[in-house]
Formats: structure tokens, sequence, C-alpha cells
């Protein structure tokens, strides 16, 4: 390729033939077919079950499929191209957040699944009602809906562009039509459709990501090779055991706010515990969560490798500089063509894999938001109970309004560029105030209404101003960070080079301008992104303490159990068998007295 230049390059690499489209095309049919096997010729549920089956698969949901259908939610596309982005660009220190996740699943476990699960709740935010009141309830799913419509187009548009790439095709041609067919199997098949349709899903990652780590692996001369290329260039480290809260990745970071990161996504969120819910036992879904967090971690690891593979294919020849690659997140598209490129179908089936994490994850979204809506805004505020008809028009219609909206916020996704990263901090707005107030729910009885409420208006605009902040500070180059090192002597065509850390960057959570890095003056939103949600769960936890005991404290005596994690209510027990027996005591004293 040396009298090529990097244009060429590329265009040698767009090799999507037929054989990859109909890969493609079949994975789209399944979820169509799996769609219209729920929707239309499965048995249907018996009358006053619809809203059940359709919501919760009528809380008979087998575990494997579940499991496989939360680790498909909860990895999307950005995830699997923004991790070998991430790794590539600053090292395996973010892979340490296998600590937090596996601590999540313990506490989740303990704490929350539990609660959830004994409640046979649909909507989480019913949860918020029960334990406080009303206003909690609509303050939770107001802030779950704004999150959902703001992340689901960024998931959608991020593979939109890894496909562009690998065939140039324009982004809002196949947005619509994968968007559409999504909207389709989960408006008329409901959870068991997106279940299954994510059971397909899952299968399709792990296979599209084992194919180019065995091919890419080969390639470069072996394991031995990419480890030395990483190791070599300082991309292969042991844990950051400084603690310094600025810093980007550290220990403390991946494991402690790791854990409060995942246990928002996981324990809390709608997406994630509809899924828990709609398994019979509390029992089959610890199971589930287990079986959930084995499968992430194996994913979350061959993400890594891949990033890692990234660099030792082109360690001496970096794609960004040479704008082979125009943006960040198209660095693990640009290796799949180089590598399986002349392999028909096999490129196919990468993008078949991309766009299945998209789909689950859009789907998912969209099917807890028809469980919100029909849960938190429609039953409320009825002033009669809905009839059978109602709630079917209303679930179905709440999937095809939002999924045609977030087609909708593509293009508005598009035109917003470098702005791009406020959307994903928008995530962290609300993820720490609404994990602090389920905390305070399940965790502190004392806690009321009134302190749940202001507790978290004040960690919601704290969260605020810290992300706009930190966004704005991340533009300017005030916030930057370090790079690990990429070289340019190897490369056989000819470019015109180009600073990489100029360019748009998408990591596994946020999204990031680089510029050069200068030392700046600790302030509050310099701190990593990964203590946002410890910082917004901390705030809206001590704010609402503080104010339940101004107004009056609730009496944990007078309070259900049920609403509590176990060990809470064991002590909540044995607080009332206490006050029973003196109560007894002090009776049979009086008795005695008077006798």
């Amino acid at each position: 390729m040396a009298g090529l230049n990097v244009d060429d390059v590329k265009v040698s690499l767009q090799k999507f033939g037929l054989y990859d489209y109909v890969v493609f095309v079949l994975m789209l049919l399944s979820c169509v077919m799996i769609g219209v096997y729920f929707g239309f010729l499965k048995k249907k549920a018996k009358k006053g079950e619809a809203e059940a089956d359709y919501l919760v698969g009528n809380r008979q949901m087998k575990i494997i499929p579940v499991s496989l259908s939360l680790i498909a939610s909860f990895i999307s596309g950005i995830s699997l191209l923004g991790t070998p982005t991430e790794i590539y660009l600053y090292g395996v220190q973010y892979m340490y957040i296998v600590g937090g996740v596996i601590s999540m699943g313990f506490i989740m476990m303990y704490f929350y699944l539990p609660v959830f699960h004994n409640l046979k709740l649909t909507s989480t935010y019913q949860y918020l009602q029960t334990r406080f009141d009303r206003r909690m309830r609509l303050f939770g799913s107001i802030l779950f809906t704004l999150a959902t419509m703001a992340w689901l187009p960024i998931v959608i548009y991020v593979p939109a562009l890894a496909f562009n790439q690998v065939t140039g095709i324009n982004v809002h041609l196949i947005t619509p039509i994968v968007c559409v067919i999504c909207i389709f199997y989960t408006c008329v098949g409901g959870l068991k459709a997106v279940v299954w349709t994510d059971v397909v899903q899952t299968i399709l990652m792990f296979g599209a990501m084992l194919l180019i780590i065995i091919k890419g692996t080969l390639d470069v001369g072996g394991l031995s090779v990419v480890i030395e290329r990483a190791k070599a260039s300082g991309r292969i480290e042991g844990p950051d055991l400084r603690f310094d809260m600025t810093t980007r990745h550290n220990i403390y970071s991946c494991v402690i706010g790791g854990v409060v990161y995942w246990l928002k996504t996981n324990a809390v969120s709608q997406n994630m515990i509809q899924r828990y819910l709609s398994l019979p036992t509390l029992a089959s879904a610890k199971k589930a969560l287990w079986t959930f967090i084995f499968g992430t971690l194996v994913l979350l690891a061959l993400c890594c490798y891949s990033g890692l593979l990234i660099y030792a294919k082109y360690y001496d020849c970096d794609p960004l500089t040479t704008k082979l690659a125009k943006a960040k997140d198209q660095l693990l598209p640009l290796l799949v063509m180089d590598t399986l490129g002349d392999f028909p179908g096999l490129p196919g089936l990468f993008v078949a894999g991309v766009f299945s994490a998209a789909l689950s994850s859009l789907s998912t979204g969209l099917n807890s938001m028809s469980a919100v809506v029909l849960e938190d805004f429609f039953k409320p505020f009825s002033n009669r109970p809905l009839s059978e008809k109602q709630t079917s028009i209303i679930m179905r219609a709440v999937v095809a309004i939002f999924g045609a909206i977030c087609v909708g916020l593509v293009l508005v996704v598009e035109k917003l560029g470098s702005v791009l990263q406020l959307s994903m901090s928008l995530g962290s707005v609300s993820n720490g105030p609404l994990l602090g107030i389920f905390t305070l729910g399940v965790l502190i009885p004392w806690a009321n209404g009134t302190g749940a409420i202001v507790g978290g208006t004040i960690g919601l605009l704290v969260m605020i101003w810290v992300c706009l902040k930190a966004q704005l500070a991340i533009a300017t180059g005030e916030l930057a960070f370090d790079l690990k090192p990429v070289d340019t002597q190897g490369c056989s065509y000819h470019f015109i080079a180009s600073e990489p850390m100029s360019m748009l960057a998408i990591n596994t959570t946020s999204l990031s301008i680089d510029a050069t890095p200068v030392e700046p003056e600790f302030a509050l939103y310099h701190i990593s992104y990964l203590w946002y949600t410890t910082m917004g769960a901390l705030i809206t936890i001590i704010i609402a303490v503080i104010v339940s005991f101004i107004v009056g404290p609730n009496k944990p005596d007078e309070m259900n159990p049920n609403l509590f994690s176990p060990f809470i209510q064991r002590i909540l027990v044995r607080r009332r068998i206490a006050a029973h027996n003196q109560l007894e005591m002090a009776t049979g004293g009086i008795k005695e007295i008077i006798q």
C-alpha cells in the first residue's frame, strides 16, 4: 500500500458485500418473527392477566433467557464500541471496575432485590409511593423518563456510525429501519418477545467478539505479541493505588465508585429490575443476577482484550492520527474490516452483533417506559380502573410513540456534534439522586417523604451543576486526561497527520473531548465521573435524613417491615417483640398492684 493515500485505504476496507447484508437482514428478520410468534401465534394470556403477561411475562420466565436478556440490555452498542476504545486510549485501568461489579452483586442480592421481588411490583417507582408518598413516585418516574429518552437515541446512533463506516450507507437511512423493527416486536410481543430477541442478540454479541479476537490475534502473531506490545506501551498496568478523586480511573474510583454506579444501573433501575420481577421466585432472581454478572464480566473481558488487540494491530500506525478512523468509536469497526473483510458474511455478523446490543437496549427501554407510563402516569390519575382493552392500547401506544420520538432524536443527536457528551452525562445527573432515594427507602426507616423529596431535588440540582461544569471544563481544555503513547512511523500509506487528542472520544460511560493536558486547580467538578453517582446519592441521603428529623421522622415501629431490606426487617421485628414484651410486663405489674 506504499503508493496509496489514507482515502484509498478507507475505500479498500469497505468490503461489506451481499453475504454480509444477508446476515444482517436475517438477524432483523429473526427478531420480527419472535415478535410475531409472541404477539399473534402463541396462546393468549387468560382474561385479567394480559397486563402482567405483557410487562413481566406473567412472572413465569426462565432463568437463562432472563439472564441473557439482562446482559444484552446492559451491554449497549456504546459499551461494545466504547470499551475497546477506552483500553486503546487509556490502558486497562478501567477494567478494575470488575471489583465493583462483583461487590454490587452481593449488595443487590441482600439489600435491594428481596424488597422489590417480594412486593411483586411492576414499576419500581410504585415502591416510592408505598414507602414515601405519591410525590416521590412521580419524581422518580419523571427522572427515569427523561434519562431514558436522552440515552436511547445515542444507543441507536453510535452503532449506526459503525454501520456507516463499513458500508457507506447513510446513518438516517438505517436507523429508522432498525428502530421500526424494534418498535414492532416490542409493541406486539411485550416482555417475552424482548427477552427472547435478547437471547438471539446476546449470542450474536459473544460470537462477533470471539471471531474478531481469535482471527485478529492470529493475524498479529499470537497472544504473546498482543501482551508484549501492550506492556511496552504501558497499557497493561497494575491498579493505581493513589487516593486522588480527580484521577480519572484508580482502584478506589473503579471499585467504590463503580459499585455505586452499577447499583443504580442494575439494582434500582426499571430497565433491569423488570426482568428480575418476571421470574417466579426470589431464589431464581438471585441465580439470574449471578449469571448476568458472570456473563457481563466475560463480555467486558472480551472488549478489554479487543482494545489491546487494536493497539497490537496498529501499534506503529495510529489510525486516529492518520484519520483512517474518523472518530474514536470507529476503531473496533476498523479492526473488523481489516481482519474479517475478506471473509464474506463475517463483517455482517459483527455489525449484527453491534446492532443487537443497540436493539436489546432500545427494546428494554421501550418496554420499561411502557410499564412506568402505565403504572405511574395513567393508573394513579385515572378516576376509574382501566379496562383490559384500554391497558393494552396504552402499553402498545407508549412503545410506538416513544420509539418514534427516539428516531426523531437521532437527528438531534447528530446535530449536537461536540456537545454530544452532555446527553451521556444526563445519566449521572439522575442516577445518584435516584439511588439515594431508593437506599433511603430500603435502609433508613426514619426518612420520610418530605425529606426524600428535598434531598432528591438538592442532589439533582448539585449533579446538574457538577456534570455541566465538568463537560464545559473538558470542552475548553481545563480538564484533560493523559493518553497512552501512539506511533505512526510504520504506516505504509500517505496521510496528513492530525492530533488524535482533538477528536471526539467515546468511552463506556461518557463522551469527552481530549485536549492537551494541563494541571487544573482542584474543583468539585474535577472529580472522576465514576464518583458522580456516589456524590449524588450521598448528598440526597444526608439532606433527606436531616430534613426528616427536622420535620419529624417516621416511627420505625409503625412502618411496614416488608418495605425494608431483610436485615432491617429483622431489627424492626425484634424491636416490636421487645416492645410487646415490655408492655406485657408493665401490664402484668399493674395487675399485681391492683390485686
